[in-house]
């Protein structure tokens, strides 16, 4: 009997980069379900027809497609669709997510951390290395990544010269070849988990990585600076455990509780459950290659997710909330239209009030989008910069001399954002084109660097617009009543302000728009609202 002929895969006319998943009828070609999207949301390829080359599902007009497993008993969580039925389950979600979330440093791993950040702390990399010089490049980089080895192991030695002796006492640098590897490593996983940290220093860790790996760099070194980032998958992956992340007890032993509007009994008891879960599972799962406390160890790390999602991807829905609260799209209240015009108190931009409504709700829905996979993005953007594969070419972009390299994987993985993005929001006001690896976003750690800045933002903006309502103080709330007409006025009268300067594209020069309305916040007649409610700043440092 002959054998039937593999099927070859055809990839999408538009990127030429993804396999073809729709075909449309009116166009007469194959598109992977971005670029489809993108190319049919407007004008009359809205009324094209499509068929899904997959499953046969048809789509719609505007391009979505309506799968018969969309029931009624789905629900979305995180942004990701989690059916209670036969569908995809919660463990599946899990597994899915934990393959990049970095695993929380024990406390071997912090004094390796310690050593790193004094090494970086005195190490000036980037000002030797990114410059315009006549000398050989490769030997200016192997001189100064041996200079940061040679720190490290005499930190080493200094606070633990047992194990410095036996490390480096007849082994040479390239000898510790292992060592070297964890140490970058933990310096990487725990940037991830904590953005606020090493602020400068890691950016000179990554550069000397992307040198790093460089063939003839690493070939003079005599070994490999970079290995694979440690996640919560990976490890129990190793320890053949993951089982683990399907089991009951792990939505409960993994969550976030929250404070808020909940009594003290009823955060001890939320508490209290949650301990039994993990207690449960550590019981449950431990044996002789994994231990209780290393599977503790995963279910923390999986909790940080979750904190890190409330206390970034949480400010996000929060001010939409307010957007449609206080704000319609197809109508303005008097004295509260979005409407700005370019020229005029420094906007940028022109815009309706629908327009402008439109453009904020757009603008925060892809915020959110992107920081929910911000870990995800984050790997995706070590192993762009990292790639012995992608080279970068150093520019001077008009702000200094800036390392310019592509980034595939994050690329198509923000288009994908991108795409469900629009579908959340429908038609889109403005361009949709996403830089990176150009003048505007150089490379990967750039385009991290810029959405980190989301929470930092709308944090201090929310937990003002939150705690209005706390306000008991008489005297207080009489200069409240005074000069804004009531606690929902005044917030009112924030949001609005906010949402017609801080969108205005006044603040394109810093890489963000909202950022030039942060640095005016102290002219605001408002400013000392926030300075009731706590404010201290939009980087926790001071405005």
């Amino acid at each position: 009997m002959a054998s039937i002929p593999e099927q070859p895969v055809v990839f999408c006319v538009e990127c030429s980069d993804q396999e073809a998943s729709v075909f449309c009828e009116q166009c007469d070609e194959d598109f992977c379900e971005v670029c489809h999207g993108m190319l049919h949301r407007t004008g009359n390829r809205r009324k094209h027809t499509a068929k899904n080359l997959k499953d046969d599902i048809p789509t719609s007009h505007n391009g979505a497609s309506t799968p018969a497993s969309m029931t009624p008993s789905t629900r979305s969580l995180d942004g990701t669709i989690i059916n209670n039925g036969s569908g995809a389950t919660f463990g599946e979600w899990l597994t899915k997510r934990a393959k990049f979330v970095p695993l929380r440093l024990d406390a071997q791993e912090r004094g390796l951390l310690r050593l790193l950040e004094a090494a970086l702390n005195v190490s000036e990399y980037t000002d030797r290395i990114d410059i315009l010089s006549y000398t050989n490049k490769a030997k200016r980089i192997v001189h100064q990544i041996k200079d940061i080895c040679d720190i490290l192991s005499g930190l080493l030695v200094s606070g633990d010269y047992k194990l410095g002796a036996r490390l480096f006492a007849e082994q040479s640098t390239r000898d510790n070849e292992e060592f070297f590897q964890r140490v970058f490593e933990v310096g990487r996983r725990y940037k991830i988990m904590n953005p606020e940290k090493l602020r400068s220093n890691y950016g000179k860790l990554m550069y000397m990585l992307m040198d790093s790996v460089i063939p003839e760099v690493e070939q003079a070194l005599g070994f490999r600076c970079v290995i694979p980032i440690q996640t919560v998958y990976s490890f129990l992956k190793d320890r053949e455990s993951i089982d683990l992340l399907h089991d009951d007890n792990i939505a409960m032993a993994t969550r976030e509780i929250n404070s808020e509007f909940k009594s003290r009994d009823q955060i001890q008891t939320e508490i209290q459950r949650k301990r039994v879960a993990i207690e449960t599972l550590c019981n449950t799962y431990a044996n002789d290659r994994i231990s209780p406390q290393e599977i503790e160890r995963c279910l923390s790390s999986l909790s940080d997710n979750h904190a890190y999602l409330k206390a970034n991807r949480d400010p996000c829905d929060k001010m939409i909330k307010y957007l449609n609260k206080y704000f319609q799209p197809s109508k303005s209240e008097s004295g509260y239209s979005l409407a700005i015009m370019a020229g005029r108190h420094g906007h940028r931009l022109t815009h309706s009030h629908s327009s402008q409504y439109s453009y904020v709700h757009q603008s925060l829905m892809l915020w959110r989008e992107i920081v929910n996979d911000m870990f995800m993005l984050w790997s995706l953007a070590d192993d762009d910069m990292t790639s012995s594969s992608n080279p970068y070419r150093l520019t001077n972009t008009g702000q200094g001399l800036q390392r310019i390299q592509p980034c595939q994987q994050v690329s198509r993985t923000i288009h994908r954002i991108l795409h469900r993005a629009q579908k959340k929001c429908g038609p889109w006001v403005g361009s949709s084109v996403i830089h990176l690896g150009d003048k505007n976003v150089p490379n990967a750690f750039m385009f991290i660097d810029k959405y980190n800045q989301v929470a930092r933002i709308l944090a201090p903006i929310v937990l003002t617009l939150d705690k209005l309502d706390a306000i008991q103080d008489e005297e207080l709330l009489r200069y409240i009543d005074a000069h804004f007409g009531g606690v929902d006025q005044c917030r009112k009268d924030i949001l609005y302000d906010f949402f017609r300067f801080g969108f205005d594209g006044s603040g394109g020069d810093n890489y963000f728009d909202a950022g030039s309305w942060c640095s005016q916040i102290e002219k605001k007649k408002f400013f000392p609202v926030f300075l009731m409610t706590g404010f201290i700043g939009f980087d926790g440092s001071g405005y």
